[in-house]
């Protein structure tokens, strides 16, 4: 059980609650806390004192006071508005996510909504009822404005919403289950779309992702060492204690896992080879360093997840701050390091495809033994260098670019959703550049038999043999590469 605006969200929580398998609910003291703060907001709205986004306009309009009969146009105007999302629809994993971290940023007491419009949240979530939330139109500052008004125009009965896989008209769900739409009432408008959960959503959805494909990025290199036929001593303990970097020592001491009790690696002489290429040796310096930056987004994520993003924030009876809490640069930042985190995973798995081919050290070229009529491996490579390209330009940081908004009112904003949609994109093409990887690594591994690999390395082996054959002759490799994919997504491997 997970208790709402109470209890600390993780990615793994997230995640958890998004599929099911982790009920979340509010409890009494958060209800309270939520309770507590609506009563504040309401003594707001009623003064005669300008409070922004209780009782005035926002943005460049922040100078101009509302009335408080005219409060709950002020904030349906406020998602009709700002509703102006373009694109494709994100996944529909995303909106639950945009929710899930939603509901629990406004329990905490600090927003001033409903209790009503929190409870109509949670029901959407707990029912699968997604909102149609398109991909672009965010500059992430102000928060998420057009994705979270996407995103919540359903709560007063607007916008479109996924039902399994279908589309349906936000009335539509309104009529099968009996509800009417809710009447938003001071502060809640700005409640609702103000706030990083667009950002965070991607940030989560990526590291969920990325946390996986850095492990079985050191079981690709593993078993194309194995392949190699390269050498074990760089990833020596004594090696990395004298320059202990977090993410190296990790992925030294999984090399040395993978590795373990490995006939083929102890039939390598290392007198006939004095180093293996960086690619190889390096594994631990350079899959460790996207480690560290994976880690800190990590952290930095989980602060935001239980944070409160939103503006302004009630802070006591008569005071209301209007900061900056929305605004994405500190995900930003780290996002578009954590892509080029992600893009080197990529590269250097490249790297290591190019050198399976070349034809050294008991290795036929283009891993196979009848070359000139036909190309064997030669081309899946091409494909690989591709993917790496296309990541290398997606790495430009966004959070390095700001365009002025709201007539300058707005004047720097992160770009942190375009941050997160472009990690986002990278592994999506590291998950295939790994896959042709392990393609590469099996086929090599062949030429190394009758040695025996350890333990693990052989289930792996299992692995792709079972939706790949051997190469032994040109054949058709698209279905290859899409069948690898395929276990690549569904984590089919055993990289722990």
């Amino acid at each position: 059980m997970f208790l709402y605006g109470i209890d600390r969200l993780t990615v793994d929580k997230v995640i958890a609650i998004a599929n099911g398998s982790l009920k979340a609910i509010l409890n009494e003291e958060a209800i309270d806390n939520i309770n507590k703060c609506r009563e504040k907001v309401e003594i707001m709205a009623s003064s005669d004192k300008a409070i922004y986004g209780i009782n005035t306009g926002f943005g460049p309009l922040c100078d101009t006071q509302i009335s408080p009969k005219d409060t709950s146009k002020l904030q349906t105007n406020l998602l009709i508005t700002h509703a102006v999302g373009v694109g494709e629809p994100i996944q529909k994993e995303l909106s639950k996510i945009m929710m899930i971290c939603k509901v629990h940023a406004l329990s905490q007491g600090y927003s001033g909504v409903r209790l009503t419009l929190i409870e109509r949240i949670i029901f959407f979530i707990e029912n699968n009822i997604l909102p149609v939330v398109p991909e672009k139109g965010s500059v992430g500052a102000s928060g998420d404005l057009a994705p979270l008004s996407h995103l919540f125009l359903p709560i007063i009965g607007e916008g479109e919403c996924w039902v399994g896989n279908t589309i349906i008209s936000t009335n539509k769900i309104y009529e099968t289950h009996h509800l009417t739409p809710l009447t938003l009432q001071a502060k809640e408008g700005l409640g609702l779309i103000n706030g990083t959960q667009f950002i965070l959503a991607h940030a989560i959805k990526a590291l969920q992702r990325m946390e996986y494909l850095l492990d079985l990025a050191d079981l690709s290199g593993a078993m194309v060492l194995e392949g190699f036929q390269g050498s074990a001593s760089p990833f020596r303990k004594e090696l990395h204690e004298i320059r202990p970097f977090a993410g190296s020592i990790k992925v030294a001491k999984r090399m040395r896992m993978f590795l373990k009790d490995s006939q083929n690696v102890e039939n390598h002489f290392e007198c006939d080879r004095v180093q293996d290429p960086y690619s190889v040796r390096c594994i631990p310096q350079v899959h460790g360093a996207s480690r560290n930056a994976f880690q800190h987004l990590n952290e930095l994520a989980e602060i935001e997840m239980n944070s409160v993003t939103d503006n302004p924030i009630v802070l006591s009876d008569t005071e209301a701050i209007s900061g900056g809490n929305f605004h994405g640069q500190p995900l930003a930042m780290a996002l578009d390091y954590t892509s080029i985190a992600a893009s080197e995973l990529g590269n250097i798995a490249d790297r290591r495809c190019f050198l399976l081919l070349e034809g050294k050290y008991g290795l036929p070229r283009l891993l196979t033994k009848s070359g000139g009529l036909n190309s064997g491996y030669m081309i899946p490579q091409y494909t690989t260098a591709a993917l790496v390209t296309e990541n290398k330009s997606l790495c430009f940081p966004p959070s390095a670019d700001s365009i002025p908004t709201s007539l300058g009112q707005e004047d720097h904003v992160s770009m942190g959703s375009i941050s997160g949609r472009k990690l986002n994109q990278i592994l999506n093409n590291v998950e295939m550049i790994l896959a042709i990887e392990l393609m590469y690594a099996a086929q090599a591994m062949e030429f190394r038999r009758p040695n025996q690999f350890s333990t693990i390395i052989e289930e792996n082996f299992k692995i792709v043999r079972q939706k790949v054959a051997k190469l032994e002759e040109d054949r058709i490799l698209k279905d290859d590469i899409n069948e690898m994919i395929l276990l690549v997504r569904n984590k089919a491997f055993i990289v722990k």
